[in-house]
């Protein structure tokens, strides 16, 4: 999974006017796909900063996270909260089988090599939803930034490969598949609110793809 070079920079731009927009819709879409109850228990895998495991907190959920990358690891656990922080392989993931009520995996997913490797484990450990934030190809943010930046390295993915590729490579498939996008305008501007607010979630061009899937 991918590194952070600088915790503080990266976790930083989520403080930005721009950064805190697009973290707010990316985190909606992925709280409304998923609908967890409070006191369950999720695991967030690729969790880095923590950025996205203290969000899943704050609706009332238990939450671990598990990272490669140590660095980002201290940066998380020197938040003071109440997540778990693990050290760790999303490929080969140190839990029991349905250990978690949900798992999630936000962006993570996009620098891993065997993206369905990770899923799987994701689902084995999984009882009730997964929820994944994926960089989609469709869309204006991956012709302004792919290869580029923070985006360097990364793969992007879609809806149609998601549900041909990485699905039927699961034990068991889902009950049900949802999915939605958002950050159809990237650069955040005036007019880009406006138009995230009118367009629909289930239009699949937006930079970032959310996939929730139910057992």
């Amino acid at each position: 999974m991918n590194g952070i070079t600088d915790p503080a920079a990266y976790e930083a731009w989520y403080h930005t006017p721009r950064g805190r927009w697009i973290g707010d819709r990316e985190f909606a879409l992925l709280r409304d796909l998923l609908q967890p109850v409070a006191g369950a228990s999720l695991l967030d895998v690729g969790c880095g900063t923590g950025h996205f495991s203290r969000r899943f907190a704050g609706l009332g959920l238990v939450v671990s996270g598990i990272d490669p990358d140590a660095q980002a690891l201290a940066y998380a656990a020197g938040e003071g909260d109440d997540i778990t922080y693990l050290r760790g392989d999303g490929r080969a993931l140190p839990f029991a089988d349905n250990q978690f009520d949900y798992s999630s995996a936000v962006t993570s997913l996009c620098f891993v090599d065997d993206p369905v490797a990770a899923l799987r484990e994701m689902w084995r450990v999984t009882r009730l939803g997964v929820v994944l934030g994926l960089l989609n190809r469709h869309s204006l943010l991956y012709r302004e930034k792919q290869g580029r930046g923070a985006y360097r390295g990364a793969r992007w993915d879609s809806a149609e490969v998601v549900r041909e590729v990485w699905l039927p490579r699961l034990t068991s498939g889902p009950a049900a598949v949802s999915m939605g996008s958002a950050i159809f305008l990237p650069r955040g501007d005036g007019v880009a609110r406006i138009a995230e607010a009118w367009l629909p979630r289930q239009i699949p061009w937006g930079g970032f793809l959310a996939v929730c899937l139910r057992r």
